[in-house]
């Protein structure tokens, strides 16, 4: 194999197409913590970025050392996605009902026009989108199971600068939007995650 522009396309392309999934949690991430800086921006979308770097390259490692192994795990690969994206949607759906009513409760009380307050996003939880999101990445090494080492890691890199381009870009697209729905941010980001869990596991059944 050799660095020809086949090989940066491929890299792009499989970048753009393994974060779509990252970039539909951005927006939903942006939704949910709208008042958020460019620093913040650019720290979430390294996280995503990472993931989409990491898992690549674990399963080009997987299938140059235990290929069979790897192929039976690959059926628990859309139920894991599901199960994360489901337990962080429904935490995010549940938390904006809170603070909706708390938010209600704080209005009621002084009749002013109180805004809610945005909840940081945990670093528990990007953690946890990381890999739910990228998870799927580790069928990319049948992919560049052609590649060499060297080959692989500078693929995968490209993979990764191409989901923090888009992540950022969603985590932009989220907090403009965001600022707008305010209160229902939370409860639309949530059901956004949920929806990208059932359509990685739809996807990775089918």
């Amino acid at each position: 194999m050799k660095y020809d522009y086949l090989f940066f396309i491929n890299s792009i392309m499989l970048g753009v197409g393994l974060a779509m999934d990252a970039f539909s949690v951005s927006i939903a991430n942006g939704l949910k913590e709208n008042n958020m800086k460019k620093s913040r921006m650019s720290f979430m979308a390294g996280i995503y970025a990472f993931f989409q770097f990491f898992m690549p390259m674990v399963g080009w490692f997987l299938v140059h050392s235990i290929a069979e192994y790897f192929k039976k795990f690959q059926p628990l690969i859309p139920w894991i996605a599901l199960i994360l994206l489901l337990y962080i949607g429904g935490k995010m759906i549940i938390e904006g009902i809170k603070e909706k009513k708390e938010a209600d409760k704080e209005e009621a009380e002084s009749k002013e026009d109180i805004e809610p307050s945005v909840t940081k996003i945990a670093f528990s939880t990007l953690i946890i989108q990381g890999i739910a999101t990228a998870i799927d990445a580790l069928s990319v090494g049948f992919t560049t199971a052609k590649y060499d080492a060297l080959m692989a890691f500078v693929s995968s890199m490209i993979i990764a600068v191409v989901t923090f381009i888009i992540c950022f870009i969603g985590l932009g697209i989220g907090k403009k939007a965001g600022n707008h729905l305010k209160d229902k941010a939370a409860f639309i980001g949530g059901t956004i995650l949920i929806a990208i869990g059932i359509e990685i596991f739809l996807k990775g059944i089918l």
